[in-house]
Formats: structure tokens, sequence, C-alpha cells
């Protein structure tokens, strides 16, 4: 798909987790040329497609059973009760008095009359919810931790991009990290927060990095894979 972008400085080719194929194009720059370097990183593009469409989730029924956060270590079970009210989806904690959900961190009652869109939107809504607490409270963490400061924390749901960092130091998370595990997030966490230092990937920054997660190089190929962990109809509506 194409989209111009008034934020964007190059023309770019990105390559979705599902294997969909995005043509960012600045402010200034023609389709011609756009479709024109496109055409010029074909190769790339057929690798990186194919290499996205392998590591992509095997199709599940919707809505799941059964919900596993990977960094938090939850897992929660989903019930639709039905009624006759709007979609709401609703969070009852696991009470540890021995009934059915004790094993689990809680149920996620869908109640009311919804399609699958609806449910979908309010399980992402939920899960940005959860993000923004556990994301939030870990970068927060980091920071703290290795003397950075950073503006806001934003949740987003981004098929291509783990996180990113503004020239006003507000840093976006995807709430797919919910579904890796937790070293690999805090690598991210480090990468982005070392991005308000420095807006590139200079020696400098991944110094930067370095000094934050010695394991960097070893996280980072762990987190390219990191879309085989994230339910697919999370990243496909």
């Amino acid at each position: 798909m194409l989209r111009h972008s008034r934020r964007a400085r190059r023309v770019a080719v990105r390559v979705h987790a599902g294997g969909e194929v995005e043509l960012v194009v600045p402010r200034g720059v023609s389709e011609r040329h756009a479709w024109a370097f496109l055409h010029s990183r074909a190769e790339w593009v057929q690798h990186h497609v194919a290499r996205r469409r392998a590591s992509r989730p095997a199709p599940e029924p919707f809505p799941p059973r059964l919900l596993k956060l990977t960094l938090t270590g939850e897992t929660w079970r989903l019930f639709q009760s039905g009624g006759s009210t709007r979609p709401r989806v609703l969070a009852q904690p696991a009470t540890g008095t021995g009934d059915s959900t004790a094993a689990s961190s809680g149920v996620l009652e869908l109640r009311g009359q919804g399609t699958a869109t609806d449910w979908r939107r309010g399980l992402l809504t939920w899960l940005k919810r959860r993000a923004l607490d556990e994301l939030g409270a870990r970068l927060a963490e980091e920071a703290s931790r290795h003397g950075f400061s950073y503006s806001t924390v934003r949740i987003r749901l981004q098929r291509s991009r783990w996180g990113s960092c503004s020239t006003s130091g507000a840093i976006s998370l995807n709430l797919a990290l919910l579904f890796q595990p937790e070293e690999v997030v805090r690598y991210l966490l480090c990468h982005e927060l070392a991005h308000t230092r420095h807006m590139n990937h200079s020696p400098r920054f991944w110094n930067c990095v370095a000094q934050c997660q010695p394991r960097w190089r070893e996280l980072d190929k762990a987190l390219l894979q990191g879309w085989r962990n994230v339910p697919s109809w999370i990243t496909t509506p």
C-alpha cells in the first residue's frame, strides 16, 4: 500500500508482520520516484515478505479460548456471556478460592451482542490499557536505572515497529510487546531510551544501548523473530 507522510524524511519500504508491503512517500517526493525506489528494492522486499509470512502464527479461532501475556506471565480465559447490551470486555481477576479461574489470572468476559470486529476492538483496548501499565512502569524503571529522561509514553498497535522515539522525547511502544519475553522487552526499552540522546543508529547510539543492555545483539535478533509470539488476530483484522 502507498502512504504519504509529512513526517518522513525519505522514501521508505516497510514489510508488516503479515507480509504486507507499505511504501512511505515524504512530502515533495513524486509517487513515480517512490515506485522506482520500490522497484530497485524488489529483491530485498521479496526476501522479507517471505520471511514475515514464514514467521506468521497459524490462524486461530476468534475469539480465542485463552490470552497468554508472556511479559507478565498472565493467562486470561475468555468467556462469551452474551446478553442484549452493547459489547463490552470486562476483566474478572481470579479470586484464588479454588474456582475454575484460580489456575489462571482471571476471565475476560465478552458481554453483550457484538461482531468479531467489536470483540477485537474491545480486546485491543483492554490490551492497550494493560500495556500502558506494564510497559510504562518498566520504561520508567529503565530510565531511572540508566539516567535517561523522556517526555511521555504512548501505546500503539503497529505492524512493523516495536517502538519509536520522537525528537521531543515521546516514546511509543507496541502493545504486542506484551507477548515477548521480559529480557527482550527491556532491550527494546533501552533501544528507545537511547534514541532520546541519539536520533540515529550511529556507533555512538549502539554504544549507548550496550551500556544499558550488553546483550543487545542477541536480544535484537530475538526481537526480529518476535512476531511469531503474537496471536494472528492482533495484527490481522
